[in-house]
């Protein structure tokens, strides 16, 4: 995220008078930082020491430690913004700081697409996530949406440092303007658009099941996910739409021509983004306790301990939607061949032993 502004008319970095927008952000951001942290934390405690390991509790776990790591780090913008975005801490966290906030994000919305495509698998292809849906397998998963967010923040990571702007420093990106226009983009497709089509198709398929298996009323487990997954496009997408905004209608400026630049546009873009980024700390902090308040009767969970309801959340039972009916179906139908069985064995048996009239 790029919190510093980038003036058109001179190629510097202005001092724009946002009092109230900083004012508001600031106060948002330290709410943000507070509920984030500690909800999240208290996820990663619950679901990384206290609940039993299983495939749901492993993909909380890591969506809960992106979020805890994206909100941890929101302490620099609290001390940035009253500065005006001046950079106190040097160089290397610049880039350690663009590097956590936008691999984070993007581990956050391969997570989501991953648990999305896992409840998909898990209510349509019953048998086939019976056998193979492991914890195990979902750790290997884990793994890969980190080490893929890495490597889609590099990019961002690189052109990134610190910059003397009207005697101040500030971190910000260092790249040309197509560069940056780019990136914007990159952004938006890879880590907003292409996983919303993937994340939608998964639940038009989970709604189809749902209506040929006539079990609209056990769908609410699945609102929890589906409930986080629409808060984090509604807070993300005002971000994406400004910095798509800006970067363009900055490289217009300087590169295709003055009179297609837009300044009233630019302007309002510009404006906005500071509470644009504000909505995306607000989505981290606002997950744990989506997973508490959506799960069934919590008011009546709220009145034991967090522990439990927590639990409750991310109980496995979630996932078996449709499988437990599968479940039953199977094994009341293995149940009657085995009766079947016992009493023709039986049958067989006295027959056996009836005496001989011959006799």
């Amino acid at each position: 995220m790029d919190n510093s502004s980038s003036g058109i008319r001179n190629g510097s970095q202005t001092e724009t008078p946002l009092n109230s927008m900083q004012m508001f952000s600031l106060v948002l951001y330290c709410v943000i930082f507070v509920l984030g942290v500690i909800g999240n934390g208290l996820v990663i405690y619950v679901t990384g020491f206290k609940m039993e390991t299983t495939v749901n509790s492993i993909w909380f776990l890591n969506l809960a430690l992106a979020d805890f790591i994206y909100t941890l780090f929101l302490i620099f913008n609290i001390i940035s913004l009253p500065l005006n975005n001046e950079w106190l801490f040097g160089d290397f966290m610049c880039k350690l700081n663009s590097l956590v906030q936008v691999s984070t994000m993007f581990a956050s919305i391969f997570l989501l697409t991953a648990i999305s495509l896992d409840r998909c698998l898990t209510i349509w292809v019953v048998v086939w996530a019976h056998n193979k849906r492991t914890p195990n397998k979902a750790r290997l998963i884990c793994v890969f949406v980190w080490l893929l967010s890495l490597g889609c923040a590099i990019p961002f990571v690189i052109t990134r440092g610190v910059v003397n702007s009207n005697n101040k420093q500030r971190c910000s990106k260092m790249s040309d303007n197509l560069t940056n226009s780019r990136h914007a983009w990159l952004r938006f497709v890879i880590g907003f658009l292409m996983p919303f089509i993937v994340i939608t198709c998964c639940y038009v398929a989970i709604g189809v099941r749902a209506n040929r298996s006539h079990r609209k009323k056990r769908m609410r487990p699945f609102l929890v996910i589906l409930a986080v997954i629409l808060t984090f496009f509604i807070c993300w997408l005002p971000l994406q739409i400004c910095d798509i905004i800006t970067r363009d209608q900055y490289y217009i400026y300087h590169h295709v021509s003055q009179k297609l630049y837009n300044s009233s546009l630019y302007n309002m873009a510009h404006s906005a983004s500071t509470v644009a980024v504000a909505f995306t700390f607000l989505n981290s902090s606002l997950n744990p306790f989506l997973y508490m308040f959506m799960c069934e009767e919590f008011k009546q969970r709220l009145r034991r301990s967090v522990f439990l309801v927590l639990e409750h959340a991310f109980a496995e039972e979630h996932l078996v939607l449709f499988s437990s009916q599968f479940s039953v179906t199977s094994r009341q139908s293995v149940s009657s061949g085995s009766m079947q069985r016992k009493a023709t064995l039986t049958s067989l048996i006295t027959f056996e032993k009836r005496p001989s009239v011959d006799a």
